[in-house]
């Protein structure tokens, strides 16, 4: 079955700058594995070395969170779309503070 994985903005560098990587696949974890088979550089981006997804990299399976389906074995069927959102976090205040 044909899958789509899209790739988010910042781990397209280790995707050869592609934006998405179609697939074959039976379960939202055959769909990752088969990118990371193509793009080996993603593993250290996507998991921890114990092999679990890791704790920020939030996987989408069309508009659902696979956390609430069935995580990585969550099936997925032809022209289904699997999305990498990675969570970001950080920035600066833009409060003011007005002096008198």
């Amino acid at each position: 079955m044909a899958v789509k994985v899209m790739i988010p903005t910042p781990l397209r560098a280790y995707a050869e700058k592609r934006d998405h990587v179609e697939v074959a696949a039976k379960t939202v974890g055959e769909a990752l594995n088969s990118l990371i088979a193509r793009h080996g550089e993603l593993r250290r981006h996507l998991y921890q070395e114990d092999g679990r997804l890791r704790s920020f990299v939030n996987v989408y399976l069309n508009d659902e969170d696979i956390r609430y389906l069935q995580k990585e074995a969550t099936p997925v069927k032809d022209g289904d779309t699997v999305s990498l959102v990675p969570s970001i976090a950080g920035g600066i205040s833009t409060r003011l503070r007005w002096e008198s």
